[in-house]
C-alpha cells in the first residue's frame, strides 16, 4: 500500500514537472518570436538607413497587422495617437510606393494599396521626359494610362512618382513595364506594370509624415 502511494504521489510531482516545463518552453518560444522580430525591424531600418531615407523624409515606422487580398487593403499598428492622418503615403524600406492611408483609427489605420482599383497617381518613366497615369486594376495589378501615342515607352522603363502628383513625393518607386498596349484609333497608349511592391512579403513599412 506504501508503494502504491509512493507511486501516485512520483506521478503527480511528474505531472506537475511536466507542466512547468511546458510552461518554461512557452516562455522561450515568446522570446525567440520577440527576438526575430526585432531582428527583422533592424533589418528593415538598415536597409532604410542604408538608402538614406531618414535624411529625405520624416518617417514612421509601423508594422502590417492585416492584409486583405479581396480589397487590395492592408491595416498597420499606427492610428492617430502615433500622429497618422488621412492621405499620408506609405513606402518600403527600399523606397517603393506601398499605397496611401484612407481610414484612421486610435491604434491602427487603413491603406489602400497602389493596385486598388480607385487608385491613381502622376508618375514618370525615369529618365524620359514622359509621364502618365497609374491606376490600380485590384488584385495587386497596376498600369499606365492616358501616355501621349507619338511617346516611346519600351518594356524594362522604370517608373517613378511625378511632382504632378501631389499625394506623395516625387522619385519613388512604382515598377517596370511589362507590356505595351496601342490602338489606331486612341490617341494615347496603357502598358501594364510589373509593381515593385510584393505584398506577399509587406510586414513593416514607413509613413510619410511629413515630406
Amino acid at each position: 500500500m506504501s508503494d502504491f502511494f509512493q507511486t501516485i504521489s512520483r506521478i503527480s510531482g511528474l505531472k506537475k514537472e511536466n507542466e512547468e516545463l511546458k510552461l518554461k518552453n512557452q516562455e522561450l518560444l515568446a522570446k525567440i518570436s520577440e527576438l526575430e522580430n526585432l531582428k527583422t525591424e533592424n533589418e528593415f531600418l538598415r536597409n532604410a538607413l542604408g538608402l538614406g531615407l531618414e535624411k529625405e523624409f520624416n518617417l514612421l515606422m509601423a508594422k502590417v497587422i492585416s492584409k486583405d487580398i479581396s480589397q487590395d487593403v492592408i491595416e498597420i499598428n499606427k492610428g492617430s495617437k502615433d500622429g497618422i492622418s488621412k492621405d499620408m503615403p506609405l513606402i518600403t524600406n527600399k523606397k517603393v510606393l506601398v499605397g496611401k492611408v484612407v481610414e484612421v483609427y486610435d491604434n491602427f489605420s487603413k491603406v489602400m494599396l497602389i493596385s486598388d482599383k480607385n487608385s491613381s497617381f502622376s508618375a514618370e518613366i525615369s529618365g524620359k521626359d514622359i509621364t502618365g497615369i497609374v491606376k490600380g486594376n485590384g488584385n495587386y495589378n497596376i498600369f499606365l494610362d492616358l501616355v501621349p501615342k507619338e511617346k516611346e515607352i519600351e518594356k524594362g522603363d522604370v517608373l517613378t512618382t511625378s511632382v504632378l502628383g501631389g499625394i506623395s513625393p516625387e522619385g519613388l518607386l512604382i515598377g517596370t513595364i511589362k507590356e505595351i498596349k496601342k490602338s489606331d484609333i486612341e490617341s494615347f497608349q496603357q502598358a501594364e506594370i510589373s509593381p515593385f511592391l510584393e505584398v506577399g512579403d509587406l510586414d513593416q513599412v514607413f509613413v510619410l509624415v511629413n515630406f
